[in-house]
């Protein structure tokens, strides 16, 4: 005999909680236990669960209803009533245990209050480990934030960490009040109940409180541990020995993670400050992580083939500048103990991975599934927070968790299955397909062979990086290019008296005439601010920037790479070719920062010293537009009575006709020309 329930809020944890998603519709089938609604605190995201198996007969709430606990939200009709009178008999269970249990809760919250009032009394300090309480599951759990940093002054149930579970996230409170001295976790770490987040100064020294409390008996049984304590306390004092510090990646300007491509430190090295302790290789550059410190290698947390972000742990490293107390030293020891854990733990996890895709059957690039289209979706919060950021519909993903539930897995594999159609329906066939949003025919493959001796070279990191950006470039954006020419007569003469200058005074600078197209465009670009800008995200307007920053390209062994230099309209002839020095040679020995290849406002790629009439260059977003300069030619010029040779320079000033109109793209190519003609313009 069938009967109707109520589907009543139980216990959220807070006064009341926001609808984000109704997970069934009237007329579902569901199991005891899935869950109907997601419901959103200030603290976590979490579902509420069918209390029977049935059928959904109404629903009570939308997204964007507040409910609390004791709510109705719908109604089920449950086909075994005994189900229901069993979920009755174990919430009443529930609420005796829960009574009985309350006032064991209050004693001991009594008896915590006591001792924390106890050991305000004695006015001093002392420090404590907080660790993980439980949070309701055996497993480990991801940290995907940490709240607090050393040095912060925390209250009593401030949150430390934010855990993400399979049902809900949820943040670890502190259990007093206090000054965190030390933080053992970082964000992708796994903790489960009991393991030490922080430890924490608070009021009160147990020592001192529990000498005044104790009896005689006691306070002699302690005497010798005091005795102990004090030793360790003056022995690093008294021998001004070294202090440990640990050494991070610092911001290398890239959000996601990088390639480690050499170690150049090992245990037991001595190293000064600002010495490179490992080599990064981001999309644009190679880096060297300095040192923040001088003294010895004790422990390298990093090898070669690793990815790293910043905040990730190198080294760490024993200085020479002064002494850490054993309160700063035992702490030391956690790390150590728990750095091989996670080391385990890091290289378990690919295995379990594999593992799991082996018995799953899913290969690393799984074919596309089926739409499924069934309405609805079976997933934790977690997961559908991740469906909603790759923008996913979790209707469209089979789930390979228990009674098909969606695992995060299954969406990872869904996206990469995704990412993968269009370049697996691009290589076969010669007719453009419908994925290939450009319409592209794509190239045959042909056996070169055939046809001769062939040699296979592999493409650089650069060439493999940029070749996409730049056909992304010059597919997506309009491009129109101007050629112009420009009489450098007199530069190039006043160009060679200065260089003679500094070479009689041994300066040891030389000046490009790079350096004066590098003015000219700056000058002119403080007229025409059009170029000096980029296209709004959305497409409906242009962000003009008060600063010109012109990046720079420069051939390298490994490929092209554009440097910025920075103010250039602010800076003088001579202040501009060192810097432009300096930058060259960085980007050829492969040691430019990501930072200094960001921020450019337009570019200039320049060809002059190896030859070329004229050329086509890419315009290199977000940027609008790009100035080209070939090498310069005398020439035969009208001067009004007769021809004179003059030194002619060839511009190709390539724009984003979305942007600019072409009668304003030739004005601006006539001022840059007029410019280099005469420099007195430049001080207008």
């Amino acid at each position: 005999m069938s009967d109707i329930q109520k589907i009543i809020v139980p216990d959220v944890g807070g006064d009341e909680v926001e609808v984000i998603e109704l997970c069934v519709a009237v007329g579902d089938n569901i199991e005891a236990d899935e869950g109907v609604v997601t419901v959103e605190s200030d603290k976590a995201s979490m579902d509420i669960p069918a209390p029977f198996e049935g059928e959904i007969v109404s629903l009570s709430v939308s997204v964007g209803d507040k409910i609390k606990e004791g709510d109705v939200i719908g109604e089920m009709k449950v086909a075994n009533g005994d189900s229901a009178d069993k979920g009755a008999s174990e919430e009443n269970a529930s609420d005796e245990s829960s009574k009985e249990d309350a006032p064991k809760q209050e004693e001991a919250a009594k008896d915590e209050s006591k001792s924390e009032a106890a050991a305000a009394a004695s006015g001093s300090s002392e420090v404590i480990e907080v660790a993980v309480p439980d949070i309701g599951s055996d497993d480990e759990v991801d940290v995907i934030d940490v709240l607090v940093s050393v040095g912060d002054t925390i209250e009593k149930e401030d949150g430390l960490i934010t855990l993400e579970t399979d049902k809900a996230t949820m943040d670890v409170p502190s259990t007093h009040a206090g000054t965190v001295k030390e933080v053992f976790i970082s964000t992708g770490d796994k903790v489960k109940e009991g393991t030490v987040v922080i430890k924490l100064e608070v009021a009160g020294s147990g020592s001192s409180s529990s000498e005044s409390a104790s009896s005689d008996a006691s306070s002699e049984a302690s005497a010798p541990a005091a005795q102990e304590s004090e030793k360790q306390e003056t022995a690093p004092a008294a021998s001004a020995g070294s202090e440990t510090i640990e050494v991070a990646v610092p911001d290398i300007g890239e959000d996601g993670e990088v390639d480690v491509i050499d170690v150049l430190v090992s245990a037991g090295d001595t190293v000064e400050k600002e010495d490179g302790l490992i080599t990064l290789e981001t999309d644009k550059a190679t880096m060297d992580v300095p040192s923040t410190h001088a003294g010895t290698i004790k422990e390298v947390f990093i090898k070669a083939g690793d990815k790293v972000k910043q905040g990730t742990l190198v080294v760490k490293l024993e200085t020479s500048g002064g002494s850490s107390s054993s309160a700063s030293e035992k702490p030391t020891e956690a790390p150590k103990q728990e750095a091989p854990k996670q080391e385990t733990a890091k290289k378990e996890e690919p295995k379990q991975a594999s593992q799991q895709e082996a018995s799953q059957g899913r290969s690393p690039v799984p074919p596309a599934p089926e739409a499924k289209n069934t309405g609805k979706a079976h997933a934790s919060p977690s997961v559908r927070r991740i469906a909603r950021e790759f923008g996913v519909d979790l209707t469209q993903v089979n789930g390979s968790g228990p009674k098909n539930r969606i695992l995060k897995e299954d969406v990872q594999a869904y996206v990469k299955a995704e990412l993968a159609k269009p370049r697996t329906a691009a290589a076969s066939g010669s007719a453009p397909v419908g994925d290939n949003v450009l319409q592209i025919v794509p190239v045959k493959p042909v056996d070169h062979s055939k046809f001769g001796e062939i040699e296979e070279q592999k493409l650089s990191r650069i060439q493999k990086i940029s070749g996409p950006f730049l056909h992304r470039n010059w597919a997506t954006i309009p491009h129109v290019t101007q050629f112009d020419e420009a009489d450098i007569t007199e530069v190039e003469e006043f160009r060679k008296e200065q260089n003679a200058y500094h070479a009689k005074i041994k300066s040891g600078l030389k000046i490009t005439p790079l350096v004066f197209v590098m003015k000219a465009v700056a000058k002119a670009l403080e007229k025409y601010e059009v170029f000096n800008s980029s296209l709004s995200d959305d497409g409906e307007s242009l962000i003009i920037k008060k600063f010109i920053n012109i990046g720079i390209a420069v051939e390298t062994p490994g490929g092209l790479v554009v440097p910025v230099i920075r103010d250039v309209n602010k800076k003088g002839i001579e202040q501009l070719s060192q810097e432009l020095i300096e930058t060259s040679k960085k980007a050829r020995e492969g040691k430019l920062k990501a930072a200094d290849m960001q921020g450019g406002t337009f570019t200039i790629s320049s060809l002059g010293g190896i030859g070329g009439t004229a050329f086509t260059p890419i315009v290199n977003a977000p940027e609008v537009a790009i100035l080209g300069v070939s090498k310069s030619e005398m020439k035969p010029k009208w001067n009004g009575k007769e021809f004179e040779p003059r030194l002619m320079v060839p511009l190709s000033l390539s724009y984003d006709h979305r942007v600019i109109d072409g009668a304003v793209g030739a004005r601006f190519s006539t001022e840059v020309a007029a410019n280099l003609t005469d420099l007195r313009r430049i001080i207008l």
